[in-house]
């Protein structure tokens, strides 16, 4: 059965005193939203169906910077979740499949859950998703009759008897597509808040003689954001699980607690990742690699078996092949870094290719933007750079060619040739001793207000 997504995302969100609307708030480098447009697409469904209200605009160019094909429609005023669904009507227009409703707001929903609610659909209209709380907790309690779910209520509106369940509402949830909107044609907003519920399907799907049910899963999976405390918790639970998940898989994190992993974030096998170390989107990370300490990479994509850091930068665009090493305090931007080649000290590649098993001397700058224009600079294979070279862009280094320290490159070196760049030397005996003379006389004439 074919599934079409729906993801209630209108709410401003209060309490998270901001202009920015809530569903576009980030755990772990993406928005809220698309942690749950990412759990909804393991699903492949056929339509993606989003509900924005506040700042619409913002929430249209953030789903369809995740998924161009996803479509966002306005809830001018919100009437509740059941009134949400509704605006998707058109948009659903001649879909006969299933509806799964999930929240913008709760980002952690397992694929492995979602494959179980589909699952248990294919004998009831409705499936919801519950997990257990404490009985203190005021969610909306499911009332079971073995696997039946008769209804929803409202912790407001539960006996003490009812209140005594554990099993709770957590919102999302499947229903069968021919009968949705039928269903919520059947919701009033005769309560006290005024508002149309989604909830309220389950007992009209009763009285149509339609059958619902429940499945749980962990509390962790239903967590929802309305605050910025609750957006850190968020965040904390997102990297607790993503650590482990990458030691499961093979990967040794020597300190776990001290790095921060993004959304979409791969590491390969028998990598080893030092304390503090920062990946931000859009990182992979090849097999058997070693990712050292107070290192920051973002966009970029490191081979097998190479080395990065301590204390390195790679921003996007940087592309290391196999046996790469580079390290301490050195920034790579834009540029392809070959085979065995090292940047090991002190230096700037940014809008540059260097050759296989090249070595760039500690204080390399690629300069590479003339204010107005980026310029790339070449650098061939087994080059070797001096220390503190500065190669002015654009600007081509040949294979096995060599630039000596403290050059200023300006034009191309070919192949195998040894360029100098250096303003002469100039020494001018015992001028230094009368150079301090003066400037210690000076100092001291200061200190007595003399001129």
């Amino acid at each position: 059965m074919s599934i079409a997504l729906v993801i209630l995302a209108a709410g401003k969100g209060t309490r998270m005193n901001s202009d920015l609307p809530k569903v576009l708030h980030e755990i772990a480098g993406a928005p809220m939203l698309v942690h749950a447009m990412k759990a909804g697409a393991t699903l492949e469904p056929e339509r993606q169906v989003i509900v924005a209200g506040h700042g619409f605009d913002a929430v249209d160019a953030a789903a369809k910077a995740y998924d161009p094909e996803a479509v966002v429609v306005l809830q001018e005023e919100q009437k509740g979740t059941g009134h949400a669904v509704m605006v998707t009507r058109d948009a659903l227009d001649g879909f006969t499949g299933d509806v799964l409703v999930l929240y913008g707001d709760t980002p952690f929903i397992q694929p492995e859950t979602l494959e179980r609610m589909v699952a248990a659909r294919k004998d009831h209209a409705v499936v919801v998703l519950g997990f257990q709380a404490d009985p203190s907790e005021k969610y909306g309690r499911l009332v079971m009759q073995g696997e039946t779910l008769e209804t929803i209520v409202e912790f407001a509106d539960a006996t003490n008897e009812v209140r005594d369940i554990t099993f709770c509402n957590s919102g999302v949830m499947l229903i069968r597509g021919e009968v949705l909107f039928d269903l919520l044609d059947a919701t009033t907003n005769q309560n006290a808040s005024g508002e149309y519920y989604l909830t309220d399907l389950v007992e009209i799907a009763r009285e149509k003689g339609l059958s619902s049910t429940a499945i749980s899963c962990d509390a962790t999976e239903t967590m929802g954001v309305n605050s910025r405390v609750h957006l850190a918790e968020a965040e904390a639970a997102f990297q607790e699980r993503a650590r482990t998940n990458l030691m499961v898989d093979g990967v040794t994190l020597i300190d776990p607690s001290s790095v921060y992993l993004s959304h979409d974030t791969i590491i390969g096998r028998d990598t080893v990742i030092e304390p503090n170390v920062f990946f931000g989107p859009d990182v992979t990370v090849e097999s058997g690699t070693r990712i050292r300490a107070f290192s920051h990479l973002e966009g970029a994509h490191v081979s097998r078996g190479g080395t990065v850091g301590p204390y390195a930068r790679l921003r996007p665009g940087a592309e290391l092949a196999e046996d790469v090493h580079i390290g301490n305090f050195v920034e790579i931007k834009n540029a392809i870094i070959d085979e065995g080649a090292k940047v090991n000290h002190l230096s700037y590649i940014g809008d540059a290719s260097v050759g296989e098993k090249s070595n760039i001397g500690a204080g390399t700058i690629t300069c590479n933007y003339d204010g107005v224009m980026k310029h790339k600079t070449t650098i061939g294979k087994r080059a070797f750079i001096g220390s503190n070279t500065m190669l002015v862009a654009p600007v081509t280094i040949g294979d096995e060619a060599m630039t000596g320290s403290g050059s200023v490159i300006t034009k191309d070196v070919e192949e195998g040739a040894l360029a100098l760049a250096r303003a002469p030397q100039v020494s001018k005996p015992g001028m230094a001793r009368k150079l301090f003379e003066m400037l210690k006389l000076k100092k001291k004439n200061l200190s007595k207000g003399l001129n």
